[in-house]
């Protein structure tokens, strides 16, 4: 059964999966518009240092000069998705770098890791109602 911080690992990933899908429906969207750059999420590099423990980019915490100050960190001090533009290197005649095979690929992986997490949210909450109706009596 999942704890909380697994349920928000879960959560956040949920997050990330759906920015990730309303990026690349707009980079399809914008396909032949004129200079477009196409964007694409950040989250599983994040990700991957809060569950080793790795202080990243996402966990900086500011100096605090008292105690009582109000400490500086995203919200929970956990990984968070980031939009940020695609570094790809093909550009078309028009100045856009949307390429159509690639992120109808990445769409439909996109796809499957989303359906995988609600899966796996589901059956921990179905673990979980069947705990507390007694097990299935």
């Amino acid at each position: 059964m999942l704890d909380s911080y697994h349920l928000q690992v879960l959560e956040r990933s949920m997050d990330a999966a759906s920015m990730r899908h309303r990026a690349i429906t707009n980079n399809l969207a914008n396909i032949n518009t004129p200079y477009f750059k196409s964007q694409q999420v950040i989250f599983e590099e994040y990700l991957q240092d809060e569950l080793n423990g790795v202080i990243g980019k996402q966990n900086l915490e500011a100096y605090r000069t008292s105690e009582r100050h109000i400490p500086f960190k995203n919200s929970g001090g956990f990984a968070m998705p980031q939009l940020v533009s695609n570094p790809s290197a093909y550009v078309q005649n028009n100045g856009n770098n949307v390429d159509m095979d690639a992120e109808s690929a990445e769409l439909a992986k996109n796809q499957i890791w989303y359906n995988g997490l609600t899966q796996l949210t589901a059956g921990s909450f179905q673990k979980l109602r069947s705990v507390i109706e007694g097990g299935g009596k």
